[in-house]
């Protein structure tokens, strides 16, 4: 038996080498070897046969691993779905239909889709469009009334957006700003007072008001700034019980003649503001939104601009992140925290001026309703992003101007839109639960950059 190896067939490759093969040089008039075929459906760009240019699998990607904004969009629709079925089996013609469920499953089923469709079709007639306004404009109706219920939206968005931003920017700076409700209020105070008591001519006073709102919200937070700076004291604690505060000076101006209540009145309400103190409309009397939308859209830029384009804006987000190392790099932490709280109250303020010199140019009691607690939702909603923050209020808006019509058409409480909105923020605060509903993987770096430490953690 011989030991030597066959020689190999005419159009084999080279013997496989059980070890090492010496370098014995480049091989005179070697042919190079052909490159293997790409497997069916391999892209040229990106690992797994992507191609570079492709949209698409971004898409997929982002779908997949559960970025933030899609989760944010699945909380919406999660919500929405739960509010739905809410609406569907509060209804006694549904519940009396899924009673004789085996007997008539169809039926069940179709009058549970038609009460909540209903609903939520006259919440989006309330607050986006009506066709029948559409249709109507195109036979001499009125074309304003098409814009009136996108304007009811704006309108109703406008205190939120401004409360929303007095908390997100707190949020940058790692302070959890509870107290935009009293901050609210010292605005409304400063800007109800300019409005009735001094005169100026329209646009001066106008302006006037609105600074005023401004410097009597700012004077409110950066009181809470202070004592932190100072003494430590947690601005949670400080800005709940500045809300109280605030709150019952605002009963006792409106109760005290020589203040704010208004002559010959007994109840808690001020003067009418002057007209020339009043914000004018956008577009004529028919829109309910006022130029204060315009102010808090020109206030969402400026702290965009503060946050992403600033130094200011830069040790905001260095201090909330960590406020050891911040130390070290040489800012002023305590410095920070009192400019933050300055500006975030600033805003709440602007807010309550807004509202004042807008739809009730005049204050009571009852004027500071929600607004600061939504604004904390509206910040959660928005990631604490300028951006963020003036979409999710518009999507309140959207709820409170489309619940009014959904109760006055089908009779379905306004309060589901609360609900609605409950919903949203626990299941955007609830990340992994979303997750594990919709199956997704889990992102490589999705999370809040700005979410404050809390609790002095």
């Amino acid at each position: 038996m011989s030991d030597e190896h066959p020689p190999p067939p005419p159009d084999a490759g080279p013997p496989a080498a059980s070890g090492p093969v010496p370098d014995s040089g480049p091989v005179p008039d070697a042919a190079p070897l052909p490159a293997a075929a790409p497997p069916p459906g391999a892209g040229t760009g990106t690992a797994g046969g992507r191609s570079r240019g492709s949209f698409s699998p971004a898409i997929i990607d982002a779908v997949l691993e559960g970025r933030p904004a899609v989760l944010t969009a699945l909380a919406i629709a999660s919500a929405v779905v739960l509010g739905g079925l809410l609406i569907a089996f509060s209804d006694t013609t549904v519940l009396g239909a899924w009673a004789n469920f085996f007997s008539d499953p169809g039926n069940a089923i179709a009058q549970t889709w038609d009460a909540a469709a209903a609903a939520y079709s006259a919440m989006f007639e309330g607050a986006i469009f009506n066709p029948h306004t559409i249709s109507a404009a195109f036979h001499g109706g009125s074309v304003g009334a098409i814009f009136y219920p996108l304007s009811q939206t704006a309108s109703d968005a406008t205190p939120l957006i401004l409360t929303g931003l007095a908390v997100a920017i707190a949020f940058r700076a790692g302070l959890f700003n509870i107290g935009a409700a009293g901050q609210w209020v010292g605005g409304a105070i400063v800007a109800t007072y300019l409005g009735f008591a001094i005169s100026l001519p329209p646009v001066v006073h106008v302006l006037v008001c609105l600074l005023g709102g401004f410097a009597g919200g700012a004077v409110i937070g950066w009181l809470v700034g202070e004592l932190k700076a100072r003494t430590g004291a947690h601005e949670v604690i400080v800005t709940i019980m500045l809300n109280y505060i605030m709150y019952n000076l605002l009963a006792f101006l409106l109760g005290t003649p020589v203040a704010l209540q208004k002559p010959g009145q007994a109840n808690l309400i001020s003067p009418n503001l002057a007209s020339n103190a009043r914000l004018p409309h956008v577009g004529g009397p028919p829109p309910q939104v006022d130029a204060g939308f315009l102010v808090a859209l020109v206030a969402a830029a400026g702290a965009w601009w503060l946050l992403s384009r600033s130094t200011v804006g830069f040790r905001f987000r260095t201090v909330g992140a960590n406020p050891g190392a911040a130390r070290s790099a040489g800012m002023s932490v305590e410095r920070s925290w009192a400019l933050v709280m300055l500006l975030a109250g600033g805003l709440a303020g602007l807010g309550g001026a807004a509202v004042i010199q807008g739809p009730l140019q005049n204050l009571t009691f009852n004027s500071y309703g929600t607004f600061g607690f939504d604004g904390i939702t509206v910040a959660l909603l928005g990631r604490a992003r300028p951006v963020g923050v003036v979409l999710a209020a518009l999507l309140f808006g959207a709820l409170h101007a489309g619940g009014t019509n959904m109760e006055a058409a089908t009779q379905v409480p306004s309060d589901i839109t609360q609900v609605l909105q409950g919903l949203i923020v626990l299941f955007v605060a609830a990340p992994p639960l979303i997750r594990a509903l919709f199956r997704l993987r889990t992102a490589g770096s999705a999370g809040l950059e700005a979410v404050p430490k809390g609790w002095n953690a």
